[in-house]
C-alpha cells in the first residue's frame, strides 16, 4: 500500500495511555501499511524515553517503541526539500505575526513534500500551514 498520513507524536503515544481511544486504535489497525512518522516525531518519542527514570513504565515505553513502532512505521527524514518548504512556510508566518513551533513546522513541511496528511489531536496548530492536508483520528 502507498502511505497516505503522517502521524504526530500524541497519536503514536495514543496506545500506551492508560485508556487509549478505542477509535484511534482501531485506525492505526486499519491503516496500518499507510502510516508513517517524521523523523522529528521519533526525536520525541525516544527522548520523552530518555527522560524517564528507570521504571516498568520506562520499560513499556520501551519495548513499544523498539518492537510495534520502529519495525512497522517507516521513519521519513527532514530532507532539503523540507528544509525549504518549512523556510518559506515559516518565514509567511511570522510575517503575520504567527511563530509556529519549529517541531510542527518540520513535521508539517515533511508532510507537504510527501504529499501526506498529517493525523493528530492538535489540528489548529497544523492548520495554519499553508497547503497542508490534516486530520483527526
Amino acid at each position: 500500500m502507498t502511505i497516505k498520513y503522517l502521524l504526530d507524536t500524541n497519536v503514536v503515544s495514543e496506545p500506551l495511555r492508560p485508556k487509549p481511544s478505542s477509535t484511534v486504535v482501531r485506525k492505526l489497525q486499519k491503516h496500518e501499511q499507510e502510516i508513517a512518522i517524521a523523523s522529528i516525531v521519533w526525536h520525541e518519542l525516544r527522548f520523552g524515553v530518555e527522560r524517564l527514570p528507570s521504571s516498568r513504565r520506562r520499560e513499556v515505553v520501551e519495548r513499544y517503541l523498539e518492537e510495534v513502532v520502529l519495525p512497522a512505521i517507516p521513519i521519513l527524514a527532514y530532507d532539503q526539500p523540507a528544509a525549504e518548504w518549512h523556510a518559506r512556510e515559516r518565514a509567511r508566518l511570522v510575517s503575520r505575526g504567527e511563530t509556529p513551533s519549529f517541531a510542527e513546522g518540520q513535521i508539517a513541511a515533511i508532510a507537504h513534500v510527501h504529499d501526506l496528511t498529517v493525523v493528530t489531536f492538535n489540528e489548529a496548530d497544523f492548520r495554519r500551514f499553508e497547503g497542508l492536508q490534516v486530520t483527526r483520528w
